[in-house]
């Protein structure tokens, strides 16, 4: 079982950056996708970000696009996400998880096989 572990969360002013980090355990980490999803409360969690195995590859919400980037680092088992330009609506708990061997480009069928505990990321006006 893959252990996942977030940092990088915090309070910033909109307009601001923040940089999210994964540490994953395991020798697996190359084997599979790996995505950002986030929750604000009262609504559901939805994937945001996603990378394939080689990096090569990358999946963004509509929301995001331009101002996130994810991005990983099969050597030290990391996964990032940069987020720019942020957004009051940015505000949520965001999770980083394993996905499917394959990233489909269209954000669909990521099926998560392990979450980390999430982080707290709230943008402030």
């Amino acid at each position: 079982q893959v252990q996942l572990v977030e940092s990088g969360g915090g309070l910033v002013q909109a307009g601001g950056s923040l940089r999210l980090s994964c540490a994953a355990s395991g020798r697996t980490f190359s084997n599979f996708a790996m995505g950002w999803f986030r929750q604000a409360p009262g609504k559901e969690r939805v994937l945001v970000a996603g990378i394939s195995r080689s990096g090569a590859g990358t999946y963004y919400v509509d929301s995001v696009k331009g101002r996130f980037t994810i991005s990983r680092d099969n050597a030290q088992n990391t996964v990032h996400l940069q987020m720019n330009s942020l957004k009051l609506e940015d505000t949520a708990v965001y999770y980083c998880a394993k996905g499917p061997p394959v990233l489909e480009l269209d954000g669909s069928r990521f099926v998560v096989g392990s979450w980390g505990q999430g982080t707290q990321v709230t943008v402030s006006s």
